[in-house]
């Protein structure tokens, strides 16, 4: 096909204003939601990645040397957009089809790859395969995005030489938004405070604006510690939603579009999420963060994957539910896990009801077809597990 096509393409006069994409939400919340952006958006978008990836010394994540390999669906969320900017400035291309670690690591050693991006789950997968062992991943340059970065991982990444980066976006913003980037001011501050920020969603880039609001629409304080939703404009967002304008009203209401996030913003511009909305385990009319809860979780040595969703409880509304897959020749139930948490409560991180009193030990945790933590899926059966008394389940 490549042999018979001309290498040349010549557009005809269009209006840059039509739309050139489609695709889908993951639905991990909802029905899946059509999204759809123009050509001009496209074009904007490719621009503000080049330029929150390229132009800051402090995180130079891409560059005209680089060798770019994609570890993403190409046909969701425009491979984040990121081919297009490597189109654009000319970098050398490895596309590995099915994403086999086996396959990465080979494509990764044999052409000199520097530069992708990935979902964590992926990377773990990467990290475990057999012909990743022992090997010095040194100048891999890669962007996690999709679910929250652990500490756990990235400090794992980092003993086998590759720089991690947290980047934040969604089907709805095309998707890149922020990028965790290193300032002069964390330069200067410890490697446990670097690491801190690199794990968080990061700064918002070129014509990005974020703000935080309460439930009423209000605007809240940038301190790092007020929580409300993400709301954001740029002109690459999405209008709407496809054939379903009430949704897209709802999406852009006041005039921001709603991420459906809960995070904070601080004085350096870090956005920090804390938590989907309906993902947030509300017990004992407090909200407990699932993210920070498999953040803390993912510490424990035993510990290779970790989930954390909220379960109907009829004496506290919710209560928190950890799936875990434990690593091979390990051991750890409930009570393993309470321990494991009580340090971070006696400093603060957490409440002790946000520990979570039964566990399920599986071999795998249920996954969307990017990659992503299916939530939905996972209650639906912890609900069949609970009523069947299943033997994995672990009990304080």
């Amino acid at each position: 096909l490549l042999a018979a096509a001309s290498p040349e393409y010549v557009f005809e006069d269009f209006d840059e204003n039509s739309v050139a994409t489609t695709f889908y939400t993951t639905g991990t919340t909802g029905n899946p939601k059509g999204v759809y952006f123009t050509h001009r958006q496209l074009v904007l978008h490719t621009m503000g990645v080049a330029t929150i990836m390229g132009c800051i010394d402090s995180t130079r994540l891409l560059g005209t040397d680089d060798v770019y390999m994609p570890i993403t669906p190409m046909f969701h969320v425009h491979a984040w957009g990121i081919p297009y900017a490597a189109t654009m400035l000319g970098l050398k291309q490895v596309y590995p089809g099915r994403y086999d670690p086996e396959l990465l690591v080979e494509l990764w050693r044999r052409e000199k790859v520097t530069f992708s991006h990935c979902v964590p789950t992926i990377l773990q997968m990467l990290l475990n395969a057999k012909s990743a062992q022992d090997v010095d991943f040194g100048g891999w340059k890669i962007i996690i995005g999709g679910s929250s970065l652990t500490r756990s991982l990235y400090q794992a990444a980092k003993s086998r030489g590759i720089q991690l980066t947290a980047a934040y976006g969604m089907s709805e913003t095309g998707p890149l938004i922020s990028v965790a980037h290193i300032n002069e001011e964390l330069k200067a501050g410890s490697e446990d405070e670097r690491i801190t920020y690199r794990i968080k969603a990061g700064v918002p880039g070129m014509l990005v604006e974020a703000a935080i609001i309460d439930q009423q629409g209000n605007s809240l304080p940038a301190d790092g510690e007020t929580q409300g939703e993400l709301v954001l404009r740029a002109p690459w967002l999405t209008g709407s939603y496809f054939r379903e304008p009430e949704k897209g009203a709802e999406l852009w209401a006041g005039g921001w579009l709603h991420t459906g996030d809960v995070a904070t913003l601080d004085g350096m511009g870090f956005i920090d999420i804390r938590d989907r909305i309906k993902d947030v385990i509300k017990t004992g009319g407090e909200w407990v963060s699932s993210l920070e809860l498999e953040d803390l979780c993912s510490r424990h040595p035993a510990v290779r994957e970790v989930a954390v969703v909220g379960i109907a409880d009829p004496q506290w509304g919710e209560r928190p539910f950890a799936l875990l897959v434990i690593r091979d020749g390990q051991q750890l139930d409930a009570k393993g896990l309470k321990e494991h948490l009580k340090p971070f409560v006696e400093q603060g991180h957490i409440n002790k009801w946000a520990i979570p009193s039964q566990i399920a030990l599986v071999t795998e945790i249920p996954k969307t077809s990017v990659g992503k933590l299916d939530k939905k899926r996972m209650r639906r059966d912890i609900v069949k597990w609970q009523s069947s008394n299943s033997a994995f389940l672990s009990t304080l």
